[in-house]
């Protein structure tokens, strides 16, 4: 025979054809340890200590029901009715009472049933995730729905979906929404505190290494411990005292908390009652986001206590839709216009601190409950008027529910009605088909939020984004700050009004920081302290070239090559496009120049051309003088190429044509000077060298010298021709347009030829210089190519040293100035005979100067 078990202390019934049954958590017994020697005493009402706001929980499932009973259009002619026990927050209870909704009414046999007057139907509950799994641990032996209101539980052994449908929203949404608000605010610096059980160790799993993969860091991790017997009271106020202040000496002003419905009434033990005559302690503040299973919730030794800590907190809740009929419902309830609610008289009294003389035998203490006492009243983690995320998510799953069994009446899988003198009944079979209805389910109703489960059994739907603000005379209100929207992109899931938040007074009312490191700014990077977290560092300067143009940059970087660093190394400028232009000084006056000296060649030339039948322009060869003339002419003009943006037809001729043109010149150069000595050789008696002597040889070494340089630069043009290029490197802020020489080998031989031909005039004429002739030039072309020598010697390692623009300055320079020796020291004399000194530029006055000299 079996005994009954001593009888729950609350209980809520309320009959109807249908029973909905419900594990409520309301109150919370604190046992001593069991001996196991003899039978535990019962629970006395003494014992236990109610969380008052849970009682809206009890009275969300009653008016849903009431709803729906009035309701002609959802499940007419049956109505509903429900058995709702409470847990007390252990796995006894909440076993015990699971089998009670599952038995006989009027006596406990398990596993047991030989009426119809318990037709269950479905169960609500539990509250938290370990309530939840000892009821679904039942449960899901007998097939019946369970729809649980607050975090699933996890259960591997099981098949998901199943049994019990999740009526609050997926954690993981509320996941990463923490992580991106901690990412909008830039909270990188936080604190976190779970309850010392396997959920909150759950938690901690999951999101260190989100949190830390996206740059998040933990000051602390901080563990809650749970009490289990009244003997552990003293040692959970001394693990509270070290929590606290480890949280309060901590740099971190952020603090997720985590953990059980009843998590802040844990939360505010460790803020106050650790240290009784710090509760006004008002020296530090912390910015507290809470969890959506985590309620503003109280007992009733918490009913003085200044909760101005908590000012300013962000929680994520469950969405809540405003039913103004709810708020009737409830300022309508009173201990007298109630039946057959068992929590109501304990709710009372512990919420307005009272006692109702007909409960006890003994002597009264304290004041005495009228029953007309205004809930709105009662502060807000006692009690609040407004229908909570928790209470919604009951309502919900009641609507749940009742829409699906009103969907399996409709079907084609109709169930047979047994009426008889005990009212309606459903057979078990078909609570199978009931979960095939609650997967499918899908309304809107008054509230008009949609309702729908997906493939797992748990209820599609976001959560709002509250902020908690206390006045200073205890009052509290919810401001709706933003939304996670499971329905956005993952990026765009989180909608926040920032300057709808009110941030604690401790922080000046201003967004506050937390930071374990102050903000690198832009122009240094990040270097993380050794044995630290990545999130503590130093900032130190950015090195030379690079730049940290956003703040708390890990590394610095470099610009692109057509920018380079500002001054303060945090922004990046464009580089200003450089080249010799015509529109500088320096261009400017190497054009004069170049046009000058031009003109001048021009003028000689045209000098001797005017006098090219006088003796000193016959006497050296006209030809050849015309011809290197020319040259020189052109060396000039060649000049300008090199001033300008360059382009690809100016790359090809810049050093090409100049190569050509001044090896042309020097080879006239060679010529007269070779002529010059052969000349005087020949005049020797017997010299067979008379045959040499003629223009046929000048010609033939002008021609020769061009064509080999010419030869040369048709090669280099073949292979690996010069093209316009930009050099982003070579100068910090300037972006230099340039030649790009194809072949620098190509160009130095150009360079080195041009230089053999000067070497070998100079050598020529070097060893003529003294022979014994008046218009011998001999002297002119030595000092001449001693100048051209003088400057490409010194061309080389000008033009190596020099960058940008000033390269292409120094080879003009180097042209003009080598082009001016040679017009210089060549013509000078001669324009001086033929202008200045005509009677000089005469046959006798050459035949009189040879005869003295012989």
């Amino acid at each position: 025979m079996v005994s009954d078990p001593h009888p729950p202390l609350h209980e809520y019934h309320q009959s109807g054809h249908l029973i909905v049954g419900a594990i409520a958590s309301h109150s919370l017994i604190i046992p001593s340890p069991l001996e196991f020697t003899a039978k535990p005493p019962p629970a006395l009402l003494e014992e236990l200590s109610s969380v008052p706001k849970n009682y809206q929980h009890i009275l969300a499932l009653a008016f849903a029901v009431k709803e729906i009973n009035e309701n002609p259009q959802i499940l007419p002619n049956i109505s509903l009715g429900f058995h709702i026990y409470d847990s007390y927050f252990t796995a006894k209870w909440t076993y015990y009472v699971t089998m009670l909704l599952i038995s006989m009414p009027e006596r406990f046999v398990p596993n047991y049933k030989c009426d119809r007057q318990n037709n269950l139907i479905a169960v609500i509950g539990g509250l938290d995730a370990d309530i939840s799994l000892y009821v679904a641990t039942i449960l899901d032996v007998y097939k019946i729905p369970q729809l649980i209101y607050g975090p699933a539980p996890v259960m591997n052994d099981k098949t998901p979906g199943l049994s019990f449908y999740q009526m609050a929203p997926n954690e993981d949404l509320q996941n990463a929404g923490i992580l991106a608000l901690l990412l909008l605010f830039r909270w990188t610096w936080i604190g976190l505190v779970v309850m010392d059980n396997d959920n909150g160790e759950q938690f901690v799993q999951t999101v260190f290494p989100m949190f830390s993969q996206s740059g998040i860091c933990f000051a602390f991790i901080e563990r809650i411990p749970q009490l289990t017997f009244v003997n552990e009271i003293n040692d959970m106020l001394h693990q509270g005292e070290k929590i606290k202040d480890k949280i309060m000496k901590s740099k971190a002003n952020v603090v997720v908390v985590y953990g059980e419905s009843y998590i802040m009434v844990m939360v505010a033990w460790v803020a106050f009652l650790s240290e009784p005559e710090h509760e006004t302690n008002k020296t530090r503040s912390k910015v507290w986001i809470l969890t959506a299973q985590g309620e503003l919730t109280a007992v009733v030794f918490q009913r003085s206590w200044d909760l101005q800590i908590f000012n300013g907190a962000i929680s994520f809740t469950f969405h809540s839709n405003g039913l103004q009929e709810f708020h009737q419902f409830v300022r309508s309830r009173t201990p007298s216009n109630t039946r057959g609610d068992g929590f109501i008289m304990d709710f009372w009294e512990k919420a307005f601190g009272c006692v109702f003389p007909n409960r006890f035998l003994s002597k009264i203490e304290g004041d005495i409950c009228t029953g007309e006492e205004k809930l709105e009243r009662l502060p807000a983690a006692f009690f609040e008027m407004s229908m909570t995320g928790h209470s919604y998510s009951i309502y919900n799953a009641i609507y749940a529910v009742a829409h699906a069994l009103h969907a399996l009446s409709s079907s084609r899988f109709k169930q047979r009605r047994l009426v008889d003198s005990q009212g309606w009944t459903l057979e078990t079979h078909l609570l199978w088909q009931l979960h095939h209805f609650l997967r499918g389910v899908s309304f809107n109703y008054s509230a008009r939020d949609q309702i729908t489960f997906d493939q797992n059994g748990k209820l599609v739907a976001g959560f709002d984004i509250m902020n908690w603000i206390f006045s200073s005379n205890q009052s509290f209100h919810r401001v709706k700050v933003g939304k996670m929207d499971p329905q956005a992109p993952p990026d765009k899931a989180l909608l926040i009004n920032e300057d709808a938040i009110t941030w604690h007074s401790w922080f000046n009312h201003a967004r506050p920081l937390s930071l374990c490191s102050e903000i690198c700014h832009p122009g240094s990077s990040k270097r993380v302290k050794e044995g630290e977290p990545f999130c503590c560092y130093d900032c130190i300067p950015c090195p030379e070239g690079k730049i940290a143009d956003q703040m708390d940059m890990n590394e610095c970087h470099k610009c692109t090559d057509e920018k380079y660093p500002n001054k303060k190394q945090d922004s990046c400028i464009p580089k200003e496009r450089s080249f010799l232009s015509y529109e500088e000084a320096l261009g400017i006056s190497l054009a004069f120049v170049a046009a000058s000296f031009s003109l001048i060649t021009a003028l000689v030339l045209g000098v001797f051309m005017k006098h090219h039948n006088t003796p000193i322009v016959i006497a050296n060869n006209r030809n050849l003088t015309y011809t290197l003339l020319i040259s020189l002419l052109l060396c000039f003009l060649s000049a300008l190429l090199f001033i300008g943006q360059p382009g690809k037809v100016t790359c090809l001729l810049r050093q090409t044509a100049f190569g050509i043109i001044f090896s042309v010149a020097v080879s006239c150069v060679l010529a007269k000077t070779t002529t010059v000595v052969l000349a005087f050789i020949a005049t020797r008696p017997g010299s067979s060298m008379r045959k040499w002597v003629g223009k046929r040889l000048a010609y033939s070494i002008v021609l020769l010298g061009s064509l080999i340089q010419a030869s040369i630069c048709v090669l280099w043009l073949a292979n690996s021709a010069p093209y316009p290029d930009t050099d982003t490197h070579t100068l910090v802020e300037e972006m230099v347009l340039e030649c790009n020489e194809g072949s620098v080998t190509m160009f130095y031989c150009v360079l080195g030829y041009m230089g053999f031909l000067a070497t070998v005039s100079f050598t020529v004429a070097f060893l003529a210089r003294k022979l014994p002739d008046s218009f011998n030039e001999a002297k002119f072309i030595t000092f001449s190519m001693f100048v051209f020598c003088s400057v490409w010697l010194t061309f080389i390692p000008a033009y190596v040293s020099s960058k940008g623009k000033y390269m292409v300055a120094v080879e003009v320079f180097s042209i003009l100035v080598s082009s001016a020796g040679l017009l210089g020291c060549i013509f000078a004399p001669k324009c001086y005979i033929i202008l200045l000194r005509p009677e000089l530029n005469k046959r006798e006055q050459l035949m009189k100067r040879k005869a003295s000299r012989m």
